[in-house]
């Protein structure tokens, strides 16, 4: 496919204005403040439009198949709640507009907070943060304000080796130390590790759980009192939230702060397809440390409260990504309290299923019942074909590859979570496309080590990719 630089013709036009019908003015604007000539490719408008047709359908999304791509939780997400976004009470309000005439807006994510309160046990949110690595820097920020005001110089983050990157790249913004601790046998955190590295320095630890194995931790109030017996603070990723959304209240769990993904768990467009939102949630005693304003109700009217004493001050323009909020309102409040819990159940039920079937046929190092998603790896693969290898391949079937090389401490891992939203028939049907592939790599090896054949891009350098990409298009 041409870029559409390379089909403009000179002189064609998608768009032609009536002409100037008053006088011409050429000295409004200063000499110096005028644009030189923008270097815009010259098309028709029906080419422009089958440019872009013609591109889309090489897009590839959840919408027009299989992505289960593990730690994102890449679900399909109900056109209701992409409608109910785009009603005109919520798209045509604007922020800077009195609190009178904007209570609607301001109603729904008070409600919001009160439901996800609800779910995950927490005393109170803030719906600021634009992503879940804002939400963890908040919650971090929040843990160093905390020992701040009781006048305690911690200095070290702990975060498991089985943790999403972003946890110690949140704890070095706020010039923490992070420490890692190992994962024992079974995949979840080595409690005589974590124990050997609690001292006074020690300010909490970030913990995922489930975590990226997709092993919830059966030690996870032991972890919990450690912290707490060492004044120290527990803080919880919920990017895997959809595992335990309805079902586990995780402040429960022992944790005081949260953040959660509603662009993961509760169904907003993930990634490129949409803004993010990473809410932080905290137990009662940090209630006053979180971002300003706080939405608050004084008898029948919502208000915005800045007087949080503590507060770490506000850390997004206005309130957050609003239609993300509505999006997740119309999910909570679509599925209810009956429906929530099924999505876990189902996420997890379609986790051990798929897991179950594949087990057979490749290595799963953590073998036990798993959460969400699971961990496989090309251990034992024949012909030295390794997980680029066979996630390359699964784009000639027509599937998204899933999570590959992570997390680090699988060698050759291969993260797959199929969501509660894919049905038994998707399954198998990926399932057996796997053992396929597994039988390409004793019989046909090099098929393998081609792929992609059939997709527009064929096989990139990735190395080379990574230390010489190129950034903009030179004519």
């Amino acid at each position: 496919m041409k870029l559409i630089f390379e089909k403009s013709s000179a002189g064609r036009k998608a768009v032609e204005l009536p002409k100037l019908d008053v006088p011409e003015k050429t000295d409004l604007i200063p000499t110096n403040m005028l644009r030189n000539e923008l270097s815009l490719p010259e098309l028709s408008e029906i080419d422009v439009m089958r440019h872009y047709t013609e591109s889309s359908k090489k897009n590839f999304g959840v919408d027009n198949g299989f992505y289960p791509l593990g730690s994102c939780t890449m679900k399909y997400n109900p056109k209701i709640n992409e409608d109910i976004s785009r009603l005109p009470g919520f798209t045509s309000i604007h922020p800077l507009a009195p609190e009178s005439l904007n209570q609607g807006a301001l109603q729904l994510m008070y409600n919001l907070e009160k439901d996800l309160c609800e779910i995950t046990g927490m005393s109170r949110f803030t719906l600021q943060p634009a992503a879940g690595s804002h939400g963890e820097l908040v919650g971090v920020m929040i843990i160093k304000k905390y020992f701040e005001l009781k006048n305690e110089n911690r200095t070290k983050i702990l975060i498991p080796d089985s943790a999403h990157g972003t946890n110690p790249a949140s704890a070095a913004l706020c010039e923490f130390e992070t420490i890692q601790i190992k994962s024992n046998d079974g995949g979840c955190v080595d409690l005589e590790d974590l124990r050997k590295h609690m001292d006074k320095d020690v300010a909490g630890l970030m913990l995922t759980n489930p975590n990226t194995l997709g092993l919830s931790d059966k030690n996870i109030l032991e972890i919990a009192k450690i912290l707490h017996d060492n004044g120290s603070l527990f803080y919880c990723d919920g990017a895997n939230a959809n595992a335990v959304v309805g079902v586990v209240k995780i402040a429960d769990m022992g944790f005081d702060i949260v953040h959660l993904n509603l662009h993961k768990t509760f169904s907003a467009p993930h990634g490129i397809g949409g803004p993010g939102s990473g809410p932080v949630g905290v137990v009662k005693h940090l209630d006053d440390f979180l971002p300003v304003p706080l939405i608050d109700k004084n008898k029948d009217n919502y208000c915005l409260n800045y007087n949080l004493k503590n507060s770490i001050g506000q850390v997004r323009a206005f309130y957050g990504n609003f239609s993300v909020l509505v999006k997740a309102y119309t999910y909570v409040k679509s599925l209810g309290r009956e429906g929530l819990p099924e999505v876990a159940k189902n996420a997890v039920l379609n986790a051990n299923y798929l897991m179950s079937k594949l087990k057979k046929h490749f290595d799963l190092p953590y073998d036990t019942v798993c959460k969400h998603e699971f961990v496989l790896s090309d251990k034992g693969m024949p012909n030295h074909i390794t997980t680029i290898d066979i996630a390359k391949r699964l784009l000639d079937y027509g599937y998204h590859a899933p999570t590959i090389y992570f997390p680090l401490i699988v060698h050759g891992s291969i993260m797959i979570e199929p969501t509660e939203t894919e049905s038994k028939q998707t399954m198998d049907e990926f399932a057996d496309v796997m053992v396929k592939i597994r039988k390409e790599a004793s019989e046909n090896p090099e098929l393998l080590r081609n792929a992609p054949s059939t997709t527009p891009v064929k096989r990139l350098d990735t190395v080379l990719a990574a230390r010489k990409p190129v950034l903009k298009y030179e004519e």
